[in-house]
């Protein structure tokens, strides 16, 4: 990842690309992406029909493509773009297509610091995985879900190995569906394979998957849980072990289970998106203890306050300690912390942000098609035309701010304390 030490925290403004005139250049720009640490702004253009390039801070990428789009920054701070050459595709990085191209070239994956991305390709009707532009030498008839190691070198992927004709309801039921991990497919093949999930070491790999009708587990290293359940959600791996959990429907109810049982008393009417600590210790998931609310459940526990439309996956502070979530009630957005929903409300909200103490949350917030920084509920000025998510400084005392104001997008750094206090 992007080492935050080294960017550019001195407190101050700075004006970084005119968008207006970026505007002004081209038949159409499409919608922008902004790099972790604000000192770049890209977005793809269009020059003429069927001809598009990268914009990045008002300078085109060298070479031109019949389509760009899904431009994302790498951990490593690199600009990656699907782009299309000669009606193949292929992932560029900072202008650079790699050497191999495909009828379709889909949903790049990183690892965490940014060095191995890999895609999920397809030409003549057989889905395979690209990494880093090397294509797997085996293929498969379908491909869906894909995740890659934290260091990169798994590789893993929801893939389907044997064919199924129209209406074939035998063949469906024996299974079609396995998990790739570096090409090699599982042995074992099931009705349906779902979310990969990868252990921190590289070393346990395991997806949701369905035996029969109504009958769902976890498969680890190609190995199914000896329990069977009525439904499952995807899974992770506890931090820095093998652990392996995730939320189970048994008798009607939903729960969480490591390793094949269940660990917590409780049962809702739904549980999901289930996170971690960063240490491993602690659980926090979106749960439904009653059929139209919604609420987070913290190590078994759930909060009080419950939300009658929607809550968004939980995040922990850095420390653990606490847990926050954007959430929905009455039609309106809000950030509830720890139990304790903030008092204003507004048109939409975005994931919140802990300072490194764990002791401040921020968040993006939007209302009346403008966009501002929330600090524990209340409202940091000025508003934006757009805006993306805060970032501290490693030692929390400043704020990076990445926004555009009257046109132009701006990188703004600001004491943390100023803006607590005021």
């Amino acid at each position: 990842m992007m080492d935050r030490d080294g960017w550019d925290w001195e407190i101050g403004r700075k004006p970084v690309c005119d968008l207006k005139e970026v505007r002004q250049r081209f038949a159409d720009v499409h919608e922008f992406v902004v790099s972790a640490d604000g000192e770049r702004i890209a977005a793809p253009v269009e020059m003429a029909p069927e001809t598009f390039a990268v914009c990045v801070n008002g300078s085109l990428w060298e070479g031109e493509f019949e389509k760009a789009w899904h431009l994302m920054f790498a951990p490593d701070g690199r600009l990656h773009a699907l782009v299309r050459i000669d009606d193949e595709w292929t992932l560029a990085a900072d202008g650079e297509p790699w050497g191999e191209r495909w009828e379709f070239a889909w949903n790049p994956v990183f690892n965490r610091d940014g060095s191995v991305v890999a895609v999920q390709v397809k030409d003549n009707m057989q889905y395979t995985v690209a990494v880093n532009g090397q294509r797997w030498e085996q293929t498969f008839h379908s491909s869906r879900g894909l995740a890659v190691s934290d260091d990169g070198g798994t590789v893993v992927a929801v893939v389907q190995v044997k064919p199924l004709a129209e209406a074939d309801i035998v063949g469906f039921m024996e299974g079609t569906w396995s998990l790739a991990v570096n090409g090699d497919a599982w042995q074992r093949t099931f009705i349906n394979v779902y979310g990969p999930a990868i252990s921190g070491d590289g070393g346990g790999v395991a997806a949701e998957v369905r035996l029969d009708i109504c009958d769902y587990t976890l498969a680890e290293n190609a190995e199914p849980w000896a329990g069977r359940f009525g439904c499952v959600w995807e899974p992770c791996y506890r931090n820095g072990s093998r652990d392996l959990l995730a939320p189970v429907r048994v008798n009607g109810s939903w729960t969480i289970a490591e390793n094949g049982s269940p660990i917590w008393s409780s049962r809702f009417m739904q549980l999901w998106n289930q996170r971690l600590s960063t240490d491993g210790k602690h659980i926090a998931a979106v749960a439904a203890p009653s059929f139209g609310s919604w609420t987070v459940v913290v190590d078994d526990r759930p909060w009080k306050i419950q939300f009658e439309d929607l809550v968004l996956p939980p995040v922990f502070s850095p420390d653990g300690r606490r847990v926050a979530a954007g959430v929905r009630g009455n039609g309106s957005w809000g950030i509830a912390v720890d139990g304790t929903s903030w008092p204003g409300t507004f048109d939409m909200v975005w994931d919140p942000v802990f300072a490194p103490s764990g002791d401040q949350v921020v968040a993006k917030v939007e209302k009346e098609g403008r966009f501002a920084i929330a600090v524990d509920g209340k409202i940091w000025s000025p508003w934006f035309d757009a805006l993306w998510e805060p970032v501290f400084s490693p030692d929390g005392k400043r704020l990076l701010i990445r926004a555009v104001e009257n046109e132009t997008y701006l990188r703004q750094v600001v004491a943390f304390d100023s803006i607590f206090q005021g």
